[in-house]
């Protein structure tokens, strides 16, 4: 993850992200669990992380109050999952294989904010992986007190997952999450409210992405301090699918540089990365522009636009790079043979100088075959030395 130190690791390290429904599937607990027990997801991720023999690991879930449980006032079955009633009028629908999501009893649909209706004075950080989903003004869970800008905002328990994976995984290299500025502000507001509100109301979504950019630093900080080596700054809405370049350099680039910048200062030897999905082949650069470390997931086609040999080609060993994979045709759909074939041709071509981490682009389905997966990793065993 340090290409421009010229050290090169034993060999290429191997880290996919994921899904939150393949830990559903795969890791032998309880769906409901994993997503609202910090020590029962902690768990989770090291024993995956353990069976595919992952050099690292993502904590991509925000930690949560021990107390949840007590908010429940009824648990309703259905035949795909399940359904949480909660106190304070919401509920949460829990898939057995993909992420739950949160809605208001009142509406049966997930809590929305016009972005007329948004302050950004008021403005800090948005978690839509809050147990109680995204909520303005912020708040952490069902109690419903506000959360106060600063160094308090995130409560102490927001990191117990991140530490309690540190203390079961001390030799494994051990990643934290924020979300960018500009998915903070669409995570809040919806897609269509946030383009309109960049065409409409520019001034204002710059005041918004200059306040978030604060909370995102300040939880990266948290991370660091609470055990991560690395940080990833999740960046999903920023491919060229959605954003032209030019929306890239005023939306995103400027705000992300922000969040890199806070992060290195408090902690310059641990290194800061960037995950965007989809077409990302045209913005390379851009992406290196914000002082990123490292870049994820470099989709290839038809997934997205990135040529791996074309990355390591024009990225050089300034910034290391992480993926390309396909998690669908490859590791979703095809056998474990071809993912090792396409895992020994990425290692082959992002191989020499380091610099290279062996990932799908972007996370593992939900119902991936496990064989495929370790498949990858039996690829950098036989062929990733150095």
């Amino acid at each position: 993850m340090r290409p421009r130190a010229a050290r090169l690791p034993d060999r290429v390290p191997v880290m996919c992200q994921l899904a939150l429904g393949h830990y559903f599937l795969q890791a032998g607990r309880d769906a409901t669990d994993v997503w609202h027990d910090n020590d029962v997801f902690a768990d989770a991720l090291v024993a995956l992380q353990r069976r595919y023999r992952f050099d690292g690991i993502l904590v991509n879930l925000p930690g949560r109050d021990p107390e949840w449980r007590n908010a429940i006032i009824s648990v309703e079955p259905r035949s795909s999952g399940r359904v949480i009633h909660w106190r304070g009028g919401y509920f949460t629908v829990v898939p057995a294989d993909e992420n739950p999501y949160v809605c208001l009893e009142a509406t049966g649909r997930p809590a929305t904010v016009l972005f007329d209706a948004v302050d950004p004075a008021a403005l800090y950080y948005v978690e839509p992986h809050d147990s109680a989903g995204t909520t303005s003004p912020s708040s952490w869970g069902f109690d419903r007190l506000p959360a106060v800008a600063g160094d308090r905002f995130f409560p102490p328990w927001h990191w117990d997952g991140l530490k309690r994976v540190r203390a079961l995984a001390p030799d494994v290299s051990l990643h934290g999450e924020v979300f960018s500025p500009f998915s903070q502000l669409l995570e809040l507001v919806g897609c269509s409210e946030g383009l309109l509100a960049m065409m409409l109301h520019p001034a204002k979504t710059h005041e918004c992405l200059a306040r978030l950019s604060e909370g995102a630093v300040t939880l990266g900080r948290g991370h660091f301090a609470a055990g991560a080596d690395a940080v990833l700054i999740s960046s999903a809405y920023a491919g060229a699918a959605f954003l032209s370049r030019a929306h890239y350099e005023t939306f995103v680039l400027p705000y992300e540089r922000r969040v890199v910048r806070g992060l290195k200062d408090a902690a310059p030897d641990r290194p800061v990365y960037t995950h965007t999905c989809g077409a990302i082949g045209d913005r390379l650069d851009l992406l290196e522009a914000t002082g990123t470390d490292g870049i994820d997931t470099l989709d290839p086609p038809p997934l997205g636009t990135t040529d791996l040999a074309e990355a390591k080609r024009r990225l050089g060993l300034r910034v290391f790079i992480k993926g390309n994979v396909n998690p669908v045709d490859a590791v979703l759909n095809g056998s474990a043979e071809m993912c090792y074939r396409d895992a020994c041709e990425r290692i082959a071509i992002a191989k020499e100088g380091g610099g290279y981490i062996l990932s799908t682009a972007c996370s593992v389905p939900p119902h991936a075959p496990p064989e495929n997966i370790l498949a990858l990793t039996r690829a950098a065993e036989d062929t990733g030395w150095y």
